[in-house]
């Protein structure tokens, strides 16, 4: 009998693998070469040794995890007739972990961010002038000290303050400080966030197989898919980190982006990006920097280090805390997690969340960084109601906000693919922030309104000129009404402007930032030029509502956005208005940009995410454009891939060891981390599959030569194969493999020929992932 094994061709009985079809989508795989594989591993056998850890940019096996996991529940929580008081402390010290982590999160979280807060005070204000013998105070603290005031308004320095420019805020030498102090903060961030700079080295299809027999196809083992020189480079505290947490919590793997290292840069470098006073915020990087914090506290539990499934159950909980610390905003941080950031969101992560978002809510409540000792950050109290007719005015607002982020999404993904890309500016990332924050100063500076930091724009734009009318802004607006002046129109609309620019051309620098901030300063100054013209109500309640309409045309978010808007302001009267102007903001962005912000920065970063519900609607306008359906069958390997992937295991389901390691060393040189070996007897019959990482454990732990044989059906290897991977037919619709990818947490998915069953390829998430992404 002739022998049937990868190395020597199919005989003749052998079914070979069926050839791809001109014009289908032969994308081969990106991926990472893997690391080095630790001991231990979880099998289906009682009991389940330690589980190996992931590859890195690697699916983790949501139900292999989900399957291990009962059984350490089953070891841990059965009931035996000689079950002792240990047994019994030992169930219910498993049970009160996810609690005893949460709290944790949420104490460590509000520490962190109390910190920065604190720090971004100080170092903002070091733009302006200092506290005589305080240098570290900043100036809010400085003249809460002091009892001697200097007349004028609250933006005024007290005498407690020392400026660096002795003739006023608004001249030339103050300016120039101005300027300087925010490039030398802009060099600081950029600096420390080079430190996490991390080369990824990937591969990439220069040599696509086809099935024309072309001289690509004939030459294709002469020209393998080898790794880059330069790969695929991450700066992994720099943005705001939620797009990669959503690709994460999706199920990938990236190394090192929420290790103790990062979370410290995240803190040092978002502090002296956000007193550059550049358009972003830190509210972003506080979600990456409670992720961290998550993902450190949690590491020291084994039940979560040891399962990828319940690590990211406790990241979904972290982020809650995030969102909280950084608006003073506990349920929103609970509904931003299940709305923005999860994937997978069961109740008892809901009810942890719960209580992570509280307690860091709580803690940092008492630890007072702002020193108002309230938990809400721009507190209003406008004592008005708004008439029937203001609701066309919200619904204007929400109009407007729509059209801002669908313009900023379009434009920055524009931006970031041409400017981005330029050579010197993506060889030299730091040029292009000291660029960045030299047009910011230049351009913020001359305008009041927009010259402080994004929350203290925020906070001064939500003021109410009936309570307080010693602001330069009710000043204005007072001089403005008596018709005295009409510059403070001109403040309002060139600071919206300003804004979007800037903002525009801002996020996706190398520094820690967010957009949420931007968004609402922009959105707030927009809604107070609108309530100019409204009679008889303040402002400052469409600035409210228009911070609300723009921040969510940039995000999407909807129902969290909404309830973090009130728990911001304390009103709870004006849920209506946001939840009008945060719909009709969502459905006109929508039609010019079908993805927020963040999922564009996904596509931007070249990060693998499967988000099933847009990946459905590509998937149908596609059918509808076309007039074809896909089919599982345009996501089959090319042949010659397929050829390297697919395991004769004859017979007696014997094979040598030296052709298991040269079917590994192929994976790896293609770059198919994610991929393994599909095991198939004589009549091409799926047998199992085999993971890269499972095969090349398996074959560290075998004893013996090369030539020496492998029972696959009772060897060490056996206990690595999956002996029911999920199958479908080449015939069945694209739709099925984004539902069972999106909904089961799948890694690898076995197409079979529909009258035989024979198999004739192999999908990975990451080759749906590709074939999604070209139909953008």
């Amino acid at each position: 009998m002739a022998e049937t094994t990868p190395l020597l061709p199919p005989s003749p009985s052998t079914p070979s693998i069926r050839k791809r079809r001109p014009g289908s989508y032969d994308g081969d795989i990106e991926s990472l070469r893997s690391t080095p594989s630790l001991a231990g591993e979880t099998t289906l056998t009682s009991p389940i040794p330690e589980r190996l850890p992931y590859n890195d940019y690697t699916t983790i096996d949501w139900l292999r995890d989900l399957v291990t996991d009962s059984a350490r529940h089953r070891r841990i929580h059965s009931h035996h007739p000689g079950n002792n008081i240990r047994r019994r402390l030992h169930a219910w010290w498993d049970a009160a972990q996810g609690w005893i982590v949460a709290f944790l999160i949420g104490v460590v979280t509000a520490a962190v961010a109390f910190v920065v807060d604190v720090s971004v005070a100080t170092v903002a204000d070091w733009k302006t002038g200092y506290c005589p013998g305080r240098p570290w105070t900043n100036r809010a603290a400085c003249c809460a000290s002091s009892t001697a005031l200097s007349p004028g308004d609250a933006k005024a320095t007290c005498s407690a303050w020392r400026t660096w420019a002795s003739d006023g805020d608004d001249s030339v030498a103050a300016y120039a400080v101005y300027v300087g102090f925010a490039l030398l903060f802009g060099l600081v961030a950029g600096a420390v966030t080079m430190t996490t700079r991390t080369r990824l080295p990937s591969v990439h299809p220069d040599h696509l197989g086809s099935d024309q027999g072309t001289d690509q196809d004939k030459n294709d083992d002469e020209n393998p898919y080898t790794e880059t020189a330069v790969g695929k480079t991450m700066y992994m505290a720099a943005g705001s980190g939620i797009p990669e947490i959503k690709t994460i919590l999706s199920g990938f793997v990236i190394p090192g982006f929420l290790s103790a290292r990062v979370l410290v840069v995240k803190a040092i470098g978002a502090t002296f990006a956000v007193a550059t006073g550049m358009c972003l915020g830190k509210e972003g990087p506080f979600v990456h920097i409670s992720a961290c914090v998550g993902h450190l506290v949690a590491s020291c539990f084994p039940k979560y280090r040891q399962s990828g499934r319940k690590m990211r159950e406790i990241l979904s909980v972290a982020c809650s805390a995030g969102l909280s610390v950084a608006f003073g905003a506990p349920i929103g941080g609970v509904l931003f997690s299940y709305e923005e950031i999860s994937t997978y969101f069961p109740r008892r992560v809901m009810w942890r969340s719960f209580l992570c978002s509280l307690v860091a809510a709580v803690t940092l409540k008492q630890l007072n960084p702002t020193g108002t000792g309230k938990l809400v950050l721009f507190e209003t109290n406008y004592g008005v109601d708004y008439a029937v007719s203001h609701y066309l005015v919200f619904v204007l607002l929400g109009i407007c906000g729509g059209l801002f982020g669908g313009v900023f999404c379009r434009a920055n993904f524009r931006w970031s693919r041409f400017f981005r890309t330029l050579p010197f500016i993506k060889d030299n990332p730091v040029l292009e922030l000291v660029l960045v924050v030299f047009a910011t100063a230049l351009l913020q500076h001359p305008n009041r309104l927009i010259r402080d930091t994004g929350d203290i724009v925020m906070a001064e734009l939500l003021v109410d000129c009936h309570q307080d009318n010693e602001t330069w802004l009710c000043r204005q607006e007072a001089e403005t009404a008596a018709g005295e002046t009409n510059a403070y129109y001109l403040w309002l609309i060139s600071g919206t402007f300003v804004k979007l620019l800037l903002t525009v051309i801002t996020f996706g620098c190398k520094v820690p930032s967010g957009v949420i901030i931007p968004a609402l300063d922009a959105g707030a100054l927009f809604g107070r030029m609108v309530g100019q013209v409204i009679p008889g109500i303040s402002p400052g309640i469409f600035a409210m509502v228009g911070a609300a309409a723009f921040l969510a045309g940039v995000s999407r978010m909807t129902v969290s956005l909404a309830v973090i808007m009130f728990e911001l302001t304390g009103e709870v009267n004006f849920i209506p208005p946001f939840m009008i102007a945060i719909l009709t903001a969502k459905w006109v962005a929508d039609s010019i940009s079908e993805d927020g912000v963040y999922d564009l920065a996904q596509h931007l970063l070249g990060h693998p995410f499967l988000d099933a519900e847009h990946a459905l609607g590509r998937v149908r306008s596609m059918s509808l454009s076309h007039g074809k359906r896909g089919t599982m069958e345009d996501l089959i390997p090319p042949a010659n891939t397929m050829d390297e992937i697919i395991l004769y295991t004859g017979s007696e389901y014997r094979v040598r060891k030296a052709i298991l390691q040269d079917k590994l060393a192929k994976l790896k040189s293609r770059g198919l981390l994610d991929a393994g070996l599909v095991l198939v007897n004589e009549r091409c019959i799926c047998h199992g599959y085999l993971p890269e990482v499972e095969l090349e454990y398996a074959l560290s732990m075998l004893d013996g030569g090369d030539d020496e044989e492998v029972d696959l059906l009772h060897d060490i290897v056996s206990d690595f194969v999956d002996r029911s991977p999920v199958t479908v037919t080449a015939l069945a619709p694209v739709e099925y493999a984004v539902e069972m990818f999106g909904k089961l947490g799948l890694r690898y998915m076995i197409v079979v020929e529909e009258e035989t069953a024979r198999v004739v390829g192999v999908v990975i998430k990451k080759r749906l992932v590709n074939y999604l992404d070209e139909l953008r």
